[in-house]
């Protein structure tokens, strides 16, 4: 597949579509879709909403930025990299991946290849898109037009492990398909691809390396809870495991996001209709998604030892994207402490240095008071690890903080041997 040989449509340009569309951009002629006029509007303007690959490469990219799906028409090839959520009940909704194939599937002309990115359960490809496909384009699928599987393995933030450098899975319906496919990836990856033996086989492969990760997550929060009934602290235990040579350092901690939190429950679903319930994943769920609970009781406990009523507490929270450096709230477990507090008739003020407050409370329908007059609080909670919270001095901290001087740290960015100095008590995971 030569330069400009090949038409590519992205359909989908958050933190997985962009990066690629970006990548592709380079041998390609490329076409961005997105459902979202405001996101095409800003990226035609050269401004990056993800902050994934910074507004100069998108100034400088010849993509053609389209809300019109008519456009995708051209396309010899279509990458679908929409979200797969889950509901409100944990389970997996489709909407977006069965929208996005209906409007691929009522413009994708005779031979094109679509391949899916988003991450799914084994046999959401052939079991569910294909017929979709099919019914809106009135072709076949092995006939007419062709389908592949190639996973994302977007990590937001990391400026190290980028789309164009990582090891890709790839997957085609058949063997003429896979290799087309493959030698589409390899023309612009540094590292090359893996071909996975079958479509569901790399859908199983990519679900489960989010949630292997969630079960040690889960491993690690499960040992910060005992450690806090035992009176010791969960980072020096971890410390001293870590000699051991084959020992995995996971640390405990909020488990949001995109991803980890939520691929998990793709798998379940899928396991579960098929008779079988899986005992461990269901429990790092079920334990990574009390943690935040976990960290507001000891934040009331905290308050009630020193004399405190929660109805009368100031809380201050440092943070509210699922993880550092992105401006992403997606499934972010900070928005949960906050709501509990609140619902604990605690004062919380909130602030995030990469997401205003107005965003927050429209993507999540809640309240958050504006600490505008700087007012001193009785806990300060670094709920995020972002480089401009890590930089805050003990002495910066402790402005912050009444005479009662409680720190809660989440993410185990600051010295406890040093803000102990400032007299300020320290918790942490």
């Amino acid at each position: 597949m030569k330069k400009n040989n090949v038409k590519i449509g992205v359909v989908g340009l958050g933190y997985v579509g962009i990066p690629l569309a970006i990548m592709f951009d380079s041998k390609y002629e490329v076409i961005g879709f997105d459902l979202d006029s405001n996101k095409i509007g800003m990226y035609k303007n050269g401004i990056d909403v993800t902050r994934e690959v910074g507004d100069e490469k998108i100034r400088q990219s010849e993509i053609k930025f389209t809300d019109n799906e008519k456009e995708l028409s051209i396309c010899d090839v279509l990458i679908v990299a929409v979200p797969t959520p889950v509901d409100d009940n944990k389970n997996p909704d489709l909407q977006p991946v069965i929208g996005a194939s209906q409007t691929i599937g009522r413009n994708m002309k005779k031979g094109a290849i679509v391949i899916y990115e988003s991450t799914v359960y084994p046999g959401l490809t052939e079991e569910i898109c294909k017929p979709v496909l099919e019914e809106n384009s009135n072709m076949k699928c092995g006939e007419e037009f062709k389908i592949a599987y190639s996973p994302e393995r977007v990590n937001p933030g990391d400026k190290v492990h980028r789309v164009e450098n990582i090891t890709k899975i790839v997957s085609g319906m058949d063997d003429e398909t896979l290799e087309k496919v493959a030698k589409l990836y390899e023309s612009v990856l540094e590292n090359g691809v893996y071909r996975a033996s079958s479509i569901k086989v790399a859908e199983a492969a990519k679900v489960i390396e989010n949630s292997q990760r969630d079960v040690n997550i889960a491993f690690a929060n499960e040992v910060a809870i005992m450690c806090n009934k035992l009176g010791i602290d969960t980072n020096d235990v971890l410390d001293a495991a870590s000699s051991k040579w084959n020992f995995l350092n996971f640390r405990p901690g909020l488990v949001g996001g995109h991803c980890i939190g939520i691929d998990p429950y793709y798998l379940i679903k899928k396991s579960e209709e098929l008779g079988y319930k899986p005992r461990i994943l269901t429990s790092a769920r079920d334990v990574n998604e009390s943690i935040s609970g976990f960290i507001v009781q000891n934040i009331i406990d905290k308050l009630v030892s020193r004399g405190i009523k929660p109805e009368e507490a100031k809380v201050q929270i440092l943070g509210v994207t699922f993880k550092e450096n992105v401006n992403d709230t997606r499934n972010s477990k900070v928005i949960d402490i906050i709501k509990q507090l609140k619902e604990a008739k605690v004062q919380v003020f909130a602030r995030d240095c990469y997401v205003s407050k107005e965003e927050i409370e429209k993507h999540y329908n809640i309240e958050i008071d504006e600490n505008k007059d700087n007012e001193l609080v009785d806990i300060l909670v670094v709920a995020v690890a972002h480089d401009e919270y890590r930089k805050l001095s003990a002495t910066q901290l402790n402005e912050m903080l009444n005479s009662t001087k409680i720190l809660f740290d989440i993410k185990n960015i600051y010295k406890p041997e040093i803000l102990e100095k400032e007299g300020i008590e320290y918790w942490r995971l």
